[in-house]
């Protein structure tokens, strides 16, 4: 059997990444999801929240014991190196399970959905294929409005702090472009790449 194919999968927030990852999962791959794992990382007795009340402060542990999300958005936006103190928590935790989920996977194509893949250097040179989904930046806006219901400031605050869509779109080998063409639009995209991504 030959290695299985390295997928990087990225997207801005609404952009449907979350969807299309999931179909590639219902077609066999494995998908790690860097999300999921720092959310685990943050929850009430995981591993980077000794180290979040140590550098931030009880005020930013919520009463289960898990990260008072909410707050520490705020306190991002407002305090920029606040993010650099957050990532030097969570990321190497972050990576050292994405590197054991990789090993582990028996899949012919492993999928890295990484909302920073672009940002961060060192992860093209570990991929076969980046795939980006990518949207308007209005589209964004309106589904996650709908979604989480927060204010268009919030959101446009989120939408500015990630990587700019062209930086994306640079970066990617494939393209899935999803602006409200709805999932049979993706089902139809992602079936039309599967082959290529060894699925």
């Amino acid at each position: 059997m030959s290695r299985p194919v390295r997928l990087g999968l990225t997207g801005g927030i609404g952009s449907g990444k979350s969807t299309v990852a999931r179909l590639l999962q219902a077609r066999g791959a494995t998908v790690i999801d860097a999300d999921a794992i720092a959310r685990s990382c943050t929850q009430s007795g995981g591993q980077a929240m000794d180290a979040v009340a140590s550098v931030f402060g009880p005020d930013f542990v919520a009463a289960d014991g898990s990260l008072d999300r909410q707050r520490m958005r705020d306190h991002v936006f407002a305090h920029p190196q606040a993010r650099a103190q957050l990532e030097a928590i969570v990321h190497p935790l972050v990576g050292q399970e994405i590197a054991r989920q990789a090993a582990a996977s028996k899949a012919r194509c492993t999928v890295f959905d990484v909302p920073l893949l672009v940002e961060s250097p060192r992860w093209r040179p570990q991929l076969d294929w980046v795939l980006v989904v990518d949207c308007t930046r209005d589209t964004q806006i309106r589904r996650v409005s709908e979604r989480n219901g927060w204010e268009r400031a919030t959101i446009e605050a989120i939408v500015d702090s990630q990587s700019p869509r062209e930086r994306r779109l640079a970066a990617a080998d494939t393209v899935i472009f999803n602006d409200g063409n709805g999932i049979e639009h993706l089902q139809r995209e992602v079936v039309r790449w599967a082959g290529r991504f060894g699925l």
